[in-house]
């Protein structure tokens, strides 16, 4: 039996394992220079990137109905684009750039934004 995987869960899916290698290699720089400062990144790129990215997907895969609408694309679009901006900033300001904080606050913001996007979708489908 073949289970069709809706396209956005499948770019969330790709999106999940590119954040899974960025958080991995991070944790190996780290471990290896025994330098942490990057530690809240790491972390946040696990979580936000590899985590949520991948369980958001697989409730789409299992709710199929959930990934065909325009509070889906908002969630991908906001998640997919806050990200990085977040993550960028937040290993700036780790390294001493301080000015980068409201940077981080949009990223943060805009992430959030497309979580609040999933779970209006999550109580309006099921």
């Amino acid at each position: 039996m073949t289970t069709r995987i809706p396209t956005l869960a499948a770019w969330l899916f790709r999106l999940a394992a590119l954040w899974m290698l960025i958080g991995l290699v991070l944790g190996i720089v780290m471990a290896a220079s025994h330098d942490h400062t990057l530690s809240p990144v790491h972390v946040h790129t696990n979580l936000l990137g590899w985590a949520t990215l991948a369980l958001t997907g697989l409730l789409y895969t299992a709710v199929p109905a959930m990934a065909d609408n325009r509070f889906a694309r908002l969630h991908f679009w906001l998640h997919a684009l806050g990200l990085p901006v977040m993550m960028a900033a937040l290993a700036a300001y780790a390294l001493g750039h301080t000015a980068v904080e409201p940077v981080i606050a949009v990223g943060a913001i805009a992430v959030t934004a497309g979580l609040a996007f999933f779970t209006v979708n999550l109580f309006r489908t099921l």
